[in-house]
């Protein structure tokens, strides 16, 4: 089995699940005593998240990238970047390092697609949800129809991603929210919906949508699982 490199800690309450996944998709998988073979590099995400309020892109990029270069001298064969929000540094990482990036919003597409939808509702971040790298991907790359939620719908659902789930907090109240969110997604034509932020998983269930849901983080950790056996005699 190939070695997988983890950029995590953003936030560290997503990597756990991260790293419960691929070890139970490998032991899955290979059966017996098998675990992944995985290395992790974990940032402080106070800085991140300070970066992302800045604008800071550039500063952002240089500790990914730092992270990056430590997991590929670590032995990794290829990297997972273990957030949405900041696949929006994808393109440095993947012209920088040596090794291949296997970037969430292909594994989420490729999921969406195999289920027979093209129009799928997004949430995560102000970030993700607002600029065009991870929307701009799903559409040009994968041909998907990408809806959002209204301004007020994604201020709520970035306040509760920053001041609830990044710090561990789970509501009802919340879980509520993002329901009707979903929703309105679905009466807009929005045939299910990608949850776009690694934390989002721990607070939106199937049953709390009306519309099939796509978890990037389980998404993207079982690419990874089959990437690193399907190559593991290369």
């Amino acid at each position: 089995m190939q070695t997988i490199g983890l950029i995590g800690g953003m936030s560290w309450e997503s990597t756990l699940e991260y790293y419960r996944i691929l070890n139970l998709e490998t032991k899955k998988r290979l059966g017996g005593f098998h675990s992944a073979r995985c290395v992790l590099y974990s940032v402080d995400f106070a800085e991140i998240e300070e970066w992302q309020r800045q604008g800071n892109w550039q500063e952002a990029a240089r500790c990914l990238l730092a992270a990056g270069r430590a997991l590929q001298a670590a032995g990794a064969d290829f990297i997972l970047l273990c957030t949405n929000t900041m696949h929006k540094l994808a393109p440095s990482l993947e012209a920088e390092l040596g090794i291949p990036l296997l970037h969430i919003a292909d594994a989420t597409a490729d999921a969406v697609k195999a289920a027979g939808i093209t129009q799928v509702g997004l949430l995560g971040t102000r970030f993700t949800m607002e600029q065009d790298f991870y929307r701009d991907r799903l559409a040009k790359k994968h041909g998907l129809n990408v809806l959002v939620p209204g301004e007020a719908e994604r201020q709520i659902i970035h306040e509760v991603i920053y001041q609830e789930l990044c710090m561990g907090v789970v509501k009802a109240s919340s879980r509520e929210k993002f329901s009707k969110v979903i929703s309105n997604l679905a009466d807009a034509g929005a045939q299910g919906v990608i949850l776009g932020c690694t934390e989002i998983e721990n607070l939106v269930r199937p049953q709390d949508s009306v519309l099939p849901i796509f978890a990037t983080t389980k998404i993207h950790a079982e690419a990874a699982v089959n990437l690193a056996i399907k190559n593991r005699g290369n």
